[in-house]
């Protein structure tokens, strides 16, 4: 009868576990390709870790949105937000906020993309930024009990990010610092057909 018992428990816990593995291999990873004045840069987008966020990205590539926007705020060491003006520093219309999914256990390591906003946890809509290294302060709970939410990485293109971050920086439009002096210009951002395994 134990004898029994333990190999019901086994089968079922191997199940569960094959369960999980099925599951995750259901959620493809998403590829964006991000076409800069600075050279292309390839993100991988996980859509298992941060659906609402991934979403929300992939709506404002496909729409065109982030063609011709820029890198507004570089600061080396930390890192290149983007996504929120043009070179004349001029917002477009953006969606209503998403959710935040910073508490999905992704981290903000050197070269993952994750979700600016304002000082409101709720708050993110466009602008994202590209960690220049390791900025462990800013995983969940962080400072404000939330953190910023990690939603892929750059795959390929380190090398282009990398050159963003020695760019001379200085005033611009309504900021008084950390302006890419020579402007960083997203040219087009468009989502790879193929889904990543």
């Amino acid at each position: 009868m134990t004898r029994l018992l333990s190999c019901l428990l086994l089968l079922i816990c191997t199940s569960t576990a094959a369960a999980q593995s099925i599951a995750a291999a259901a959620v493809p990873t998403v590829v964006v390709r991000m076409e800069t004045s600075v050279g292309r840069i390839v993100l991988q987008l996980d859509p298992q870790h941060a659906p609402k966020t991934v979403a929300n990205f992939v709506g404002y590539v496909n729409s065109g949105y982030y063609n011709g926007l820029i890198f507004s705020r570089v600061i080396a060491g930390f890192m290149a937000q983007g996504g929120g003006y043009d070179s004349a520093f001029k917002q477009r219309k953006m969606q209503a906020p998403v959710r935040s999914e910073a508490d999905n256990g992704l981290k903000n390591v050197r070269g993952s993309i994750a979700m600016a906003r304002t000082g409101m946890p709720q708050s993110a809509t466009s602008e994202f930024f590209i960690n220049f290294v390791d900025n462990t302060n800013l995983d969940y709970p962080s400072f404000d009990g939330w953190g910023y939410a990690v939603f892929g990485r750059v795959i390929e293109g380190m090398d282009v990010v990398d050159k963003m971050e020695a760019i001379p920086t200085g005033p611009g439009g309504p900021f008084p610092s950390d302006v890419p002096q020579t402007p960083i210009i997203i040219t087009r951002m468009t989502v790879d057909p193929s889904p990543a395994k």
